[in-house]
């Protein structure tokens, strides 16, 4: 979901492309002869070098598809995308975690609470990284029309609202290129309509 919006927030400001996915058939018709497709796995130290390779920043939007269950994958796939950067020489990430990371783990809403473990992972892997990360910690994801949104550096609470997926992947593309972004949490949020 914010993946594909990422993607084309990228081409609009008319950059190179490159998507590493598990199924390729998952990127549409009028996305695929603009982007270069590397189908791989995050959990394959390998096939992430390969993708990360030759490029000059990384966007993470890594996701679960809808499973609440408990995993590591995200996590090791972060670790993996970072040690491949590392490896090749890219410098700038931006990660998709979650706000529920704000909260203490008690209170984090039963149901979410092992995938906030382990966004709690990737979000210490990222910290212990000396790339120029942003970690992107945004409330519900809605798929709305883009809209005016607020952009907060290093909030003390988690982001009032929700965050459209249009809006998500504009601001993860554009977090590259702005270093007073980097090494920070970011929260953001939509202008309620």
């Amino acid at each position: 979901m914010t993946g594909l919006c990422a993607v084309e927030a990228a081409l609009k400001k008319g950059l190179q492309v490159r998507a590493f996915v598990r199924d390729p058939a998952k990127i549409p018709d009028h996305l695929k002869d603009k982007v270069e497709i590397f189908k791989g796995n995050v959990l394959e130290p390998d096939s992430v070098a390969n993708a990360v390779e030759g490029t000059d920043g990384v966007v993470v939007t890594l996701g679960t598809r809808n499973s609440l269950a408990p995993t590591t994958d995200l996590s090791e796939g972060l670790k993996n995308i970072l040690d491949a950067m590392k490896t090749k020489n890219v410098k700038t990430v931006t990660v998709c975690l979650s706000a529920f990371l704000f909260y203490k783990p008690d209170d984090v809403p039963g149901p979410y609470g092992p995938l906030t473990d382990d966004h709690r992972r990737m979000y210490e892997a990222l910290k212990e990284n000396p790339l120029n990360w942003v970690a992107v910690f945004p409330p519900q994801i809605v798929e709305e029309s883009s809209r005016e949104m607020t952009v907060v550096i290093n909030p003390q609470k988690p982001p009032v609202g929700t965050i459209t997926k249009w809006d998500l992947g504009t601001f993860m593309i554009d977090a590259l290129f702005e270093s007073k972004y980097y090494k920070a949490v970011i929260g953001l949020f939509n202008i309620p309509k």
